[in-house]
């Protein structure tokens, strides 16, 4: 028996490789986003306003308060005492009363407010 030529066996293996396409093979370790979906079909997410100001108000009995005024004027924070409880009021539209559940009610600007607090009635603050 005769061995294969060289030249034969190294003109099969160009055949070999040239059928092959030459890419590197892409390897991507990371799994698929499983909530990809959901997020791109998702709405879009509204910021909460920024603070415009924050402020503490002397009332008419001499006590007082701590209010801060959201962008948008459709939102304040309220708190009787530093560093005490917060209590988010809203407007339903800008320039309405701001009101929260228990009777809170706030009207007015970051400079003079009239609020009505739970057990408390009502008072005029300024700055």
């Amino acid at each position: 028996m005769k061995n294969p030529s060289p030249i034969a066996f190294a003109a099969a293996a160009l055949l070999s490789l040239a059928a092959c396409e030459n890419k590197p093979e892409e390897v991507d370790s990371r799994a698929p986003d499983p909530m990809a979906e959901a997020l791109k079909n998702a709405p879009k997410v509204e910021l909460p306003p920024a603070v415009a100001a924050s402020k503490t108000l002397r009332c008419g009995d001499n006590s007082l308060i701590y209010v801060e005024f959201f962008q948008g004027d459709k939102q304040v924070t309220v708190r009787t005492e530093k560093g005490g409880t917060v209590t988010m009021l809203k407007a339903p539209n800008a320039g309405e009363p701001y009101v929260a559940d228990g009777g809170y009610k706030l009207t007015g600007t970051p400079k003079s407010v009239e609020v009505t607090l739970p057990g408390k009635g009502s008072k005029t603050c300024h700055t």
